[in-house]
């Protein structure tokens, strides 16, 4: 590992901070922690802290001695100066004489210390770092420590590798590890940095670049280390990871994702996970290890890794494209057996700590799938990239360990203090879903006017949303502007839906949520229009939602979790008009594939409906043809649009909210809803 450190990035940043107002100390110790924290080989996702020891004035005037530390939850790559929360050192340091202090209690007195009330939570382990009689102190959770000390012989590793630090056994983070690394620290005080067994290493200094190349140092000799061992010591898998006859990501994500799906409540929406597919050589020579099963079965390569990933993972053979049912009843057996596993995990240590736990799910977050990858679930698509950003760094970690001798991780009981600690579960509940979270909906048309209208709708209730549309530039930017997936197709194409499908199953696990809704408002008389246009206007209106929905059915009946379809249909199904034959007849056609859609997959947990809109100003609508819609019903554009009711002008946000009300609509199936202001010959009954 090489130093990252710039002159001019550093002055960049302090100058930039200094003009805001920021205290130099605090601009420092942000460029300082970005650093360490953009290196994922050091942190990851929350993980690791870093402290400055500075003076600030109080809100009287007077200045104080202060501990700036990061904020408990806070990205060490993305920190900003309020990520660094200021504490009054001397109390703080004053904690550690406490005989024993429960954790509830050491944050409620962190609280009481700090000089912006406002300020997020200071790390569990600010005590430790106020103790420490140094200007900057780092703390990492390296890959290529743990890797050393996570092995039977780690502490003699680290030992021989670091005779100069301080070396301290594994105790849970929080008030007793800052007690035991105090009494480590008074036995040693000369030393430049301390070693946690199986949790990561502390440097120090009292100059900020230092402090940081002493870890950048130890990691690269740690490294080194590692580089003497067995390079490959899970074999070479991914060199014939690609067999003939092995199934596709798409394929297979579906079954892994309905096999961790939890009941939803009085026969509701299922609470579905998101999925995350990595693979590369190393992932793949994991997966396919002689002893892969026994490997994800160890344990955690850092403590806090369990919240992410749970405990263990599950190892699976290699699928096979032609034998997909009888892989998945694997997949459903090896779910059975690690959740009555869970379940046991949890009574008996739920037992020991006093049995005033409540028990998390018991779903595995990530499966290891022989010439495949890793899969890592989570609620979000977020959280499911962490849990396998996390899965990768313990891969590494664990060949590592075995190259050198054998991983060996925290034990049960330390894992399971880790995961049901009160700090974490009081986390947990402050955290709310919103109606669509763990959802994945796929908007057709998504770059027009009420495509967006509705991705807009179906984002802000958490789903997560892919966009197809043929507009490659403006669905990308507005994917892009959404948070979601872009992919540009011709949905007339059969082969094109299917392929859309396949790359939106392929991102995030499968697919809940169709709202078919891409068309065209193709004009004319019947008897009038040439062939070729009446077969566009069956194509885009017809054609292109049954294959998009007969692609989308077969990844939901694979999930095995139901799903939700609705079609954009138009009241010109019920209600034609002049001079628009091709688009009301081939919307009345798909009304009527809606309906046998319906019919057809309600017995798998899906329902179909559609809402039939009428006069939108989109895309599809124009101002121009405004005009001459008006012109064919003998009225003025303004009160064509307004010719309701109602007298109101119906607006895209309307007919979003229809879609929203039929996507989550537990026990309605084959029902049409109808927003037009009120249109007495397109009211369906």
């Amino acid at each position: 590992m090489k130093s990252n450190w710039s002159d001019a990035d550093y002055a960049a940043v302090v100058g930039a901070y200094e003009k805001a107002g920021i205290n130099r100390d605090i601009a420092i110790r942000t460029y300082t922690t970005r650093l360490l924290g953009s290196e994922p080989k050091l942190v990851l996702h929350g993980g690791g802290n870093t402290s400055v020891k500075t003076t600030l004035t109080d809100h009287d005037g007077t200045p104080v001695e202060v501990l700036c530390v990061k904020g408990s939850g806070w990205d060490m790559g993305k920190i900003e100066p309020g990520g660094l929360p200021a504490l009054h050192l001397e109390p703080l340091k004053a904690m550690v004489n406490y005989e024993t202090l429960s954790d509830d209690d050491m944050v409620m007195l962190q609280r009481r210390l700090l000089l912006d009330p406002s300020s997020p939570n200071p790390s569990v382990e600010a005590i430790l770092h106020a103790i420490l009689p140094f200007k900057h102190v780092d703390h990492t959770h390296a890959n290529a420590i743990v890797a050393l000390t996570n092995q039977p012989n780690g502490e003699v590793i680290i030992r021989e590798l670091f005779p100069e630090m301080i070396i301290v056994p594994y105790v849970m983070p929080g008030f007793d590890l800052s007690k035991a690394c105090l009494k480590a620290f008074s036995e040693r005080p000369d030393a430049p940095g301390m070693v946690l067994l199986k949790h990561g290493i502390f440097t120090w200094s009292e100059d900020p670049r230092t402090a940081y190349e002493n870890m950048i140092e130890a990691i690269d000799r740690a490294e080194k280390r590692i580089a003497r061992g067995d390079p490959y010591p899970f074999g070479r898998a991914s060199t014939q990871s690609r067999r003939d006859g092995l199934a596709t990501v798409a394929e297979i994500a579906p079954i892994l994702r309905g096999a961790i799906a939890l009941p939803g409540k009085d026969e509701g929406r299922p609470r579905r996970f998101i999925m995350e597919h990595r693979a590369n050589d190393d992932i793949l020579d994991f997966c396919g290890a002689p002893n892969v099963a026994d490997l994800v079965r160890r344990g955690n390569a850092t403590p806090e890794h369990v919240i992410h990933i749970k405990r263990f993972g599950i190892a699976l053979p290699a699928p096979r494209a032609d034998d997909l049912e009888r892989w998945g009843r694997t997949v459903k057996d090896a779910v059975t057996t690690y959740v009555a596993d869970y379940k046991a995990y949890f009574e008996r240590n739920n037992a020991r700590v006093g049995s005033g736990k409540t028990m998390l799910d018991p779903m595995p977050r990530v499966f290891y799938v022989e010439g495949i990858g890793l899969f890592a679930a989570g609620p979000t698509q977020k959280s499911a990239r962490i849990g396998a950003d996390v899965a990768e760094a313990t891969i590494e970690v664990i060949r590592g360990a075995e190259g050198i001798d054998r991983f060996e991780a925290l034990s049960e009981e330390d894992l399971f203090d880790i995961e049901y600690w009160s700090l974490e579960q009081a986390k947990l509940a402050k955290q709310t879903e919103k109606p669509l979270n763990r959802q994945v909906a796929v908007i057709t048309g998504g770059a027009g006017g009420l495509g967006l209208a509705i991705a807009r709708q179906l984002r802000s209730q958490g789903a997560e949303i892919a966009l197809i549309d043929i507009d490659a530039e403006r669905v990308s930017a507005e994917a892009k502007r959404l948070g979601g997936k872009a992919v540009t197709c011709d949905l007339t194409d059969p082969l094109a839906a299917d392929k859309a499908i396949a790359e939106i199953t392929a991102t995030y696990g499968g697919v809940d949520i169709l709202v078919s809704n891409a068309g065209a408002a193709f004009q004319g008389a019947l008897a009038a229009v040439d062939d070729a246009l009446f077969k566009s206007a069956f194509d885009l209106n017809f054609w292109s939602h049954h294959y998009i929905a007969r692609a989308v059915v077969k990844v939901m009946k694979r999930q095995g979790t139901g799903g939700s379809i609705v079609f954009n249909v138009s009241k010109q199904a019920v209600n034609p008009g002049p001079d628009f034959g091709p688009y009301g007849t081939s919307k009345a056609a798909l009304m009527a594939l809606m309906r046998q859609y319906a019919l057809e997959h309600a017995a798998d947990g899906i329902t179909v409906n559609a809402v039939n809109p009428d006069r939108i100003r989109t895309g599809l609508m124009t101002d121009e043809m405004v005009e001459e819609r008006a012109r064919a019903r003998g009225v003025a554009p303004k009160i064509y649009m307004r010719g309701n009711l109602l007298r109101r002008e119906v607006l895209a946000d309307d007919v979003a909210e229809a879609f929203l009300h039929l996507v989550t609509a537990r026990t309605s199936t084959g029902a049409v809803i109808t927003v037009d202001g009120g249109n007495v010959a397109a009211m369906m009954r």
